[in-house]
């Protein structure tokens, strides 16, 4: 008990004690102003912000506890202590610590937002939350075709923006570009089915082409590459079996599923006024020729 209690008066327990005692009470008043937030403020986009700086702050007052402790007063008797405890605790805790060193890098880089829609550790989806450790992701695909949301609610360890690429669908260019491919026989007029093509894809994406022509020319002048055509684009491949009209296109980032519908069910209703000039392809068998067979009867005796 003496040895005990002569622990707890060395100066330096005394104040790691003090210091303990400081961050459970910091956390504590982050916690219960979270919740204050919550309750009083109705304006959504108003309230995650109120909560996200409570939380930078009061991270911000423990790290400041920290400096204060340990770098006032001399703590050289316990050099070799603090360096064994620390790089322990660093090993340790190196996860929750990438995390939250990720959670400032977040915020203060930009390199994603809520309602941005990101692809992250092979997992795409929309950001619906940003906290001190995780980001929380409502997930698209898997077992669902193109880009709609399979129901799936995943959260992400901030730490995942030092490891790997971050693909963000919207930040700075909110379009993408898509293609759909049209197959159509040998003998139709290949002209008019570009031309129906080609008619379709301006008619229909005019004001995505327009609208991403103005931020197409900030990326330009923020970045360094170089200028890209946005306007619709056709190339013709031929195979074995039929001529493949392929159409790029710039579209909207969240109406990719949306606008190939929509430009197939344009194309096929223009192709099936052309009264057989322009059909569609489909995988058939051709018979060229049945070979020719001899039969002899020999007469029942």
């Amino acid at each position: 008990m003496q040895v005990f209690e002569d622990f707890l008066k060395d100066p330096f327990v005394l104040k790691g004690l003090r210091l303990f005692i400081w961050i459970v009470f910091i956390i504590v008043c982050i916690g219960f102003l979270r919740k204050l937030a919550k309750r009083r403020i109705e304006n959504l986009n108003l309230r995650y912000k109120a909560q996200k700086g409570i939380e930078v702050i009061g991270y911000l007052l423990i790290i400041l506890l920290f400096l204060i402790t340990f770098t006032l007063e001399s703590v050289k008797d316990y050099t070799i202590i603090i360096g064994l405890f620390t790089a322990g605790l660093t090993f340790t805790l190196q996860e929750l610590i990438l995390s939250v060193a990720g959670s400032f890098y977040i915020f203060f880089v930009r390199v994603y937002k809520p309602g941005d829609r990101i692809e992250i550790n092979n997992i795409m989806g929309d950001v619906i939350d940003i906290d001190s450790i995780y980001t929380t992701i409502m997930e698209m695909g898997e077992w669902v075709s193109s880009d709609n949301y399979s129901g799936r609610i995943v959260k992400i360890s901030n730490a995942f923006v030092f490891k790997g690429p971050i693909k963000n669908y919207s930040m700075d260019f909110p379009f993408v570009w898509d293609e759909l491919n049209i197959l159509v026989t040998y003998d139709s007029d290949i002209e008019m089915a570009k031309e129906i093509i080609q008619g379709s894809a301006v008619e229909l994406l005019s004001d995505y082409t327009d609208k991403s022509k103005a931020n197409w020319a900030k990326m330009v002048e923020r970045y360094y590459i170089e200028n890209a055509k946005l306007d619709p684009t056709l190339a013709i491949g031929l195979t074995d079996n039929w001529i493949t009209i392929n159409l790029r296109y710039i579209t909207d980032y969240k109406l990719r599923r949306s606008t190939k519908h929509r430009l197939f069910e344009s194309i096929e209703h223009s192709i099936s006024l052309t009264n057989g000039k322009v059909k569609l392809a489909s995988a058939t068998l051709q018979l060229l020729k049945i070979p020719e067979m001899n039969v002899r009867v020999n007469p029942m005796r």
